[in-house]
Order: structure tokens, then sequence, then C-alpha cells
């Protein structure tokens, strides 16, 4: 017995085989075009990402000599807020795919901002106006794609995440839905009752016959993929997440309080916070981390780090420091501190829980005595610091305490970082053994979705640890630490023009 999971992300597309017990039998990859036709616009090609979709599962299969049919079921999980339009007749795409990453949507939001409806929205929908959200992408492409608005009033054009073009495109266009931690990204759903709301949908004026049907993560087959399509077989869609929501469940944080961190080129905090909708005064956002059929939703505060893993590449190749990440690492584990030294990496100011626009970068406490080892200790702590900012904000905001914190990500290899990590915030930092967790979230979806899995209860013991960092620091040295921290922080603020 098998389960497939597809993991189509920012830079690639995979697909990963699974065992019952949460253990990878097979897998393949492969990366597809990015295209940037103007500063700040970023696009791919959906044929392109259904093609390798289509190539990494009968690659997958090939390599573990399995036939689709041993499949159980499969899940399905993708980079967030990323739209596609294309026509439910032809199946063509309108235009390419527009990326998170992508600001074409900010005068639009701009404009927006100015109406002052930027609470009466963050108490819709749980997140801040920004075009890193579906929704100022949706509106570029009805007011600049020739007939795109007349089909998409008709219900001839569809806009969904890249999850919904998937479960389409496997079902030979018979369904057409969106899981709720995805429809939770578009800056249009209500988050309490689950559904478009009527105000968002007025406010950016796009028609709801055009967006996908709201459904539950797990719980619910979505559909079957179509015998003519990659897996020649009919094999049920049993589970769709979104990448960051994915990671939260792979890593069984299924009570409030649990929470994890993905560390990679910036990071990506989520922890549960129940059944209860709050909000954040301090720019963190309230998202969907699941919902199982016939259950009430579980919600998340989200925050993320701009600069984390990218800020070790910029010692690498900007400062020229060092010629790869492990000696960053042997360099930070020669010297017991950083020697006093500071790094903020407010290269294009300051995220949560500052926002500031007006703040850049600084390296703070330099002495005689710096070398190049404190230095590196202090760009591995910067990341540390920022999550501890991020941890503290959710724990006020949402009276949660987290006594401990699950990390995935290429980042976690750093040990340094890692056990600076549990010092600077006091609880234990927890790795797991299976580390693709974004993909095994959803192939945990699926089962829980065909019924082999029993529950959470027993999900949460297919979860095992690799490795577990603890606190060895005291409670004076740790304030005396973040004293400095945030006196670093206050010398990069006004260093530009407030805008």
């Amino acid at each position: 017995m098998y389960f497939g999971a597809i993991d189509q992300g920012t830079t690639s597309t995979r697909f990963i085989l699974f065992s019952r017990k949460g253990e990878i039998i097979a897998s393949a990859q492969k990366e597809h075009k990015q295209h940037f036709p103007k500063p700040g616009w970023v696009e791919h090609d959906p044929e392109e990402i259904w093609k390798n979709t289509s190539e990494t599962i009968r690659e997958t299969l090939r390599k573990a000599d399995v036939k689709a049919a041993e499949i159980k079921g499969i899940g399905i999980t993708n980079q967030r807020e990323t739209i596609i339009a294309w026509n439910r007749e032809t199946g063509k795409p309108y235009y390419n795919a527009i990326v998170w990453q992508d600001l074409r949507g900010t005068d639009l939001i701009n404009s927006i901002k100015e109406t002052g409806r930027e609470k009466e929205i963050q108490e819709t929908t749980g997140l801040i106006l920004n075009p890193y959200f579906a929704a100022s992408k949706i509106v570029w492409l009805l007011d600049n794609i020739p007939g795109l608005r007349k089909d998409a009033e008709s219900g001839k054009a569809v806009f969904g995440t890249i999850d919904t073009y998937l479960v389409w495109k496997l079902t030979g266009g018979k369904v057409f839905t969106v899981d709720v931690t995805n429809a939770s990204r578009y800056l249009l759903m209500n988050l309490r009752t689950l559904s478009w709301d009527k105000g968002m949908l007025s406010l950016f004026n796009i028609p709801e016959c055009a967006l996908p049907q709201i459904v539950p993560s797990i719980g619910r087959v979505y559909g079957y993929t179509d015998k003519h399509g990659p897996f020649g077989e009919e094999i049920p869609i049993a589970g769709v997440l979104g990448d960051q929501q994915a990671a939260l469940f792979g890593q069984a944080c299924f009570t409030p309080g649990t929470g994890k961190c993905t560390y990679g080129t910036g990071c990506f905090l989520l922890a549960n916070i129940g059944n209860d909708v709050c909000f954040s005064k301090n720019g963190l956002l309230t998202t969907v981390a699941y919902q199982i059929e016939g259950e009430k939703p579980v919600y998340a505060f989200e925050g993320s780090i701009a600069v984390a893993g990218s800020l070790v590449q910029w010692a690498r190749d900007n400062l020229k420091i060092i010629k790869t990440p492990q000696e960053l690492d042997q360099l930070a584990s020669e010297v017991a501190d950083s020697g006093g030294v500071y790094v903020v990496p407010a290269f294009s100011g300051l995220f949560a829980p500052y926002w500031r626009s007006d703040a850049r970068g600084v390296i703070a406490g330099l002495t005689g005595y710096t070398d190049r080892r404190h230095i590196s200790r202090a760009i591995l702590e910067a990341t540390a610091f920022q999550l501890f900012d991020i941890v503290k904000v959710l724990e006020m905001d949402s009276g949660i305490t987290m006594n401990s914190m699950k990390a995935d990500g290429g980042l976690t290899n750093s040990t340094p970082l890692m056990a600076f990590q549990a010092d600077i915030l006091g609880i234990p930092i927890i790795k797991p053994r299976i580390v693709e967790t974004t993909a095994l979230g959803v192939a945990f979806a699926a089962g829980l979705t065909t019924g082999v899995y029993s529950g959470l209860d027993e999900l949460s013991t297919l979860w095992q640890e690799k490795e577990r960092y603890e606190c060895c620091m005291t409670d004076e040295e740790r304030d005396n630490r973040v004293n400095f921290w945030h006196k670093a922080v206050s010398r990069t603020l006004c260093w530009m023009e407030r805008k």
C-alpha cells in the first residue's frame, strides 16, 4: 500500500511515493523556468508545470517499480498565492501563472489602503493588504488580458491557485475546487464562514462564478485521476494543503501551541492556535491550518522572515568571507559567542513585528577583537533573533505559550544555529526523522481521508524525532543578548525616508 504526494513548489515539481509508515519509497523532481518579464514581475508557464508533474509521476512509478493501482490515494501540496487563469472549455491558460513573489498588484493595493479599510480586511480575511496574496493578481489579469473579464463573468474563464489547476487537470477537467488553506490566501475568503466574502469580491470587482468551490483539506475525495492521465488509473485525490500548512500537518502539530518553522531562503513560522479566530496586532497573519470534513477548521498564526538562508548566501557571494555554508558553521563553532557582534539583515526593510520599510541592514558591535568567526556566528544568530521576535509576538497575540518548536528546511543542518535557537527561545528545537515534511503532510492527509489511518493520534505516532536541541542558556544571559539585539535593530530605523 502506497501514498503519493505531488509537491509543486516555486522552482520545481516533485512526486514522492510514501509507504504506510511514512517512509519514502521513491521520488522524482523537475525544475521549471522562472520568467521575469519586468522588474518585480515573476511568472511560470502552467503547461510546463503540468508537463513536469506528469513526468515526475511516471518517473517515480518506474523507479519504485510500483503500479499505479497499488496507490491508495494521492495528496497535493503547492506554492500558495500563485494564480492561473484558464478556459474551462479548452483547458488553455489565458496567460502565465502570476507567482506569489510578483509585485504588479502594488498600485492597486496602495489605492485600497487609501480607503482606510485595512482593519476590516484583516478581520474578514486574516490577512494584511499586500500584493503577495492572490486577489490583486486576479484583478491584474482581468484588467489586462483582452476578453478575460467577459469570459470570467460568463463562467467560461476561471481562476485558481496551483492546487486547483492540478486537481482540474488530473481529473480531466471534472473537478474545480480549492482547499480551504489555499483559499485563505486569496484575500477574498471569510475566515469564519470559509466562503468567498461578498464584500471582498465587490471591493476587488472579481466575479464569484470564476472562482473554485471551497472545500475541506482532508476527509473527502476531491475526485479521481483520469485514466488517460499520468497515472493511467483512477486514483483518489484525497488531500490538499498549501505548502506551509502541509509542513505543519506533516510535523504533527495538531494541538494549540504546537508549531513548526521552515528554515529556507526565508523562514516561515506557523503555530496552531486552535478552532477560534483571533488576530495579531503586530503584523502576523491568521490563516487556516487545515480542516477535516465535518469538523471545525483549525487556525494558525503565520510569521515570515524575509532573510535567513539568503543571508548565508550573501556572506558567501557578496562578503566572500566563506566559500560554503559548511564553512560558516565551522567558523561559528570555533567561538563561544559572537563577541558582541549583531547582524540585522534589513536589506529591504524590516518585516513582522516591525514593518519598517525605512530600515536598512547593519553589522553592530564591531571592535578590534572581532574576526570573521564572530561575524559568521552573528550571521547565523540573526535568523534565531528574528524568529525570537516573531514567537514572542505570537505568544502575546494568541495567549498561547510555545513549549517546543519543530524545525525543517535546509538551514536546520546548521548545528550552531539550531543550538542557539533553542537557547534564545528557551525551548527545545526538534528535527524530524523524515525531512520532507511538506510532502509527508499531504500523504498523511490522503491516508486519513481513505481510512488507512484511524485519526490524528495515529499520525502523531508515525511522526518520529531525529534530533533535539535543548536550551543551555541562563535567563540572565538571554535577556542580555535580546536587549543588545533590539538595540541593534533600533540602529537600522529611519535610514531611508519613511514611506
